[in-house]
């Protein structure tokens, strides 16, 4: 999409298009070369746009993927819902929410990031929005956790909190740089105390669904 297409992004849809547009070149981009390397020039690059334009539409760089964030948070509802209306206990619920996880890096990549730098660049309106949104769709696949497991609605929240927390900590371990990369292929003794991503996450899941209950008892009898 050049810019010229859009020097009179006057009418809603044109605006909107713009807006996907952006949107689209900085999923790309993520996707490409991950969220820390991409900046706001460089979107504006991919989208075919000057950097002044895409200013209008999302204040910052930080915006971009924290809107991103909340479109990929949204996303993974949708998949992990599915998994877990036809889970049947304990370990079919872990198996929905990690694995569910490990299909979405983006998603994975920019949990990483955003309450280390893309909520501090950032309007109050986007802060909101993706707060809610955080909220909303934890409370909701917390409760279909919660059905499968006989934990209640609370745990059932924690768990996805605790799911979505590790996966943003694991990704990048299990995903390293360039010289880290190198360093691993070089000497695998060091490679060995990486933790792999999937079974990392899947076993710090399981203790953790296995002492909610145990937890609840003894808070009930303090």
């Amino acid at each position: 999409m050049r810019d010229s297409e859009f020097l009179r992004a006057r009418r809603p849809e044109h605006k909107q298009q713009r807006r996907e547009a952006i949107l689209a070149a900085a999923r790309e981009l993520a996707l490409r070369s991950g969220v820390r390397t991409v900046s706001l020039r460089a979107m504006a690059a991919a989208a075919g746009l000057a950097k002044s334009n895409v200013v209008r539409y999302f204040g910052t760089r930080e915006e971009i993927y924290l809107e991103l964030a909340t479109e990929e948070w949204q996303d993974w509802k949708q998949a992990v819902t599915e998994r877990l209306r036809a889970a049947d206990g304990p370990g079919d619920v872990v198996d929905a929410l990690a694995e569910t996880l490990e299909a979405r890096p983006l998603l994975c990549d920019l949990l990483g990031y955003a309450a280390a730098s893309l909520e501090h660049n950032v309007s109050l309106e986007a802060a909101r929005a993706f707060k809610v949104a955080l909220l909303d769709v934890g409370a909701e696949i917390g409760a279909e956790v919660a059905r499968a497991t006989g934990l209640t609605n609370g745990e059932g929240q924690e768990l996805v909190g605790t799911a979505t927390a590790l996966a943003a900590f694991l990704y990048p371990i299990a995903h390293p740089p360039p010289v880290l990369a190198e360093l691993y292929a070089q000497e695998p003794w060091i490679a060995a105390a990486r933790p792999p991503f999937l079974p990392t996450l899947k076993r710090a899941l399981t203790a953790f669904l296995a002492g909610l209950p145990t937890l609840r008892r003894r808070q009930g009898t303090d």
